[in-house]
């Protein structure tokens, strides 16, 4: 039964989870190295999930979509959560978290360009106009409003922070192609992504892990970024009387999660930062004019 206020609910639960997280991944990353981060968020939010498929009566799901498309799902476990994630707490690693989260946002701007070839869509007009202003956003951002010097903090952040939009992006694509449950479909990717990212972090700075603050934050990235936030989204769109008004409320987490920055991590926020997140939701507002021939997509909300 739909019920915009039980919608508007979950919503805003989902957003206040995602306004969270580039704080904890800030914080969490003076403890854990990346792999080591993302090794236990992982499996805190791989435990999450089947808890909640459990709960549902949706445990079997798991078995039966490995079974009808076992590749598929190895290869979207190794981008979400694996790759992505490890790209994008090393581009954390090297920039101000306000930098990082911020630059993560132009993932929509990436999924216009990439539905091009893989979905044959063509773009239009709005959406040049949204790819130039989301791109200029960045730059604005990446350089701190150095745009006639092109100064970059960390050209290597930088740049790992602009790949894990483009890998967030095709995730999604090769998701418009998954008919599967949501939730057992990404409980599935997380379970077979946990030997990929044990690999790593064997292969990487191992695992001494002792310090009580990374697993807690590792923890609380596992529970409210990797997962529930994810089903409370999912329980706000099965609700929304109009999805429209309850996707535009993700516009107000990089707003809250910039203030959370600043009076929990200690981050001076940058004039440029805001000028350059304007912009791009700015651009993410245009792209939202006429999305019929868009893919559908859920909303990823800044990091």
């Amino acid at each position: 039964m739909k019920n915009q206020k039980t919608a508007l609910m979950f919503a805003l639960a989902a957003v206040a989870c995602w306004s969270t997280v580039a704080t904890a991944f800030k914080l969490s990353l003076n403890y854990f190295a990346p792999a080591q981060l993302l090794l236990v968020a992982t499996l805190s939010s791989a435990v999450l999930l089947i808890l909640l498929l459990g709960y549902q009566g949706k445990l079997g799901l798991l078995k039966t979509l490995f079974r009808e498309r076992p590749y598929f799902y190895l290869l979207m476990g190794a981008l979400n959560p694996a790759l992505y994630y490890l790209i994008l707490f090393q581009a954390y690693d090297l920039l101000p978290a306000q930098q990082a989260q911020t630059l993560n946002y132009t993932w929509a701007i990436s999924l216009t360009l990439l539905a091009v070839p893989f979905l044959g869509q063509s773009i239009r007009r709005q959406d040049w106009i949204a790819i130039g202003l989301g791109y200029l956003g960045a730059l604005v951002i990446a350089t701190k409003g150095d745009l006639l010097g092109l100064h970059f903090e960390s050209p290597l952040g930088v740049s790992l922070a602009l790949l894990s939009t483009l890998i967030w992006a095709s995730y999604w694509i090769l998701n418009t192609r998954n008919q599967g449950d949501s939730l057992a479909s990404l409980a599935l990717s997380f379970l077979l992504a946990l030997p990929i990212v044990l690999a790593a972090t064997a292969i990487g700075p191992g695992f001494s892990m002792s310090a009580w603050q990374g697993w807690a934050g590792a923890i609380y990235i596992g529970i409210f970024e990797m997962g529930i936030a994810f089903f409370f989204w999912l329980m706000a769109m099965k609700y929304a009387e109009n999805t429209a008004k309850i996707s535009n409320l993700i516009f107000i987490s990089p707003f809250i999660s910039l203030i959370l920055l600043k009076f929990i991590v200690g981050e001076a926020i940058y004039p440029a930062t805001l000028v350059g997140l304007v912009l791009i939701i700015a651009a993410l507002l245009i792209q939202q004019i006429s999305t019929s021939r868009k893919p559908s997509t859920p909303v990823k909300t800044i990091e």
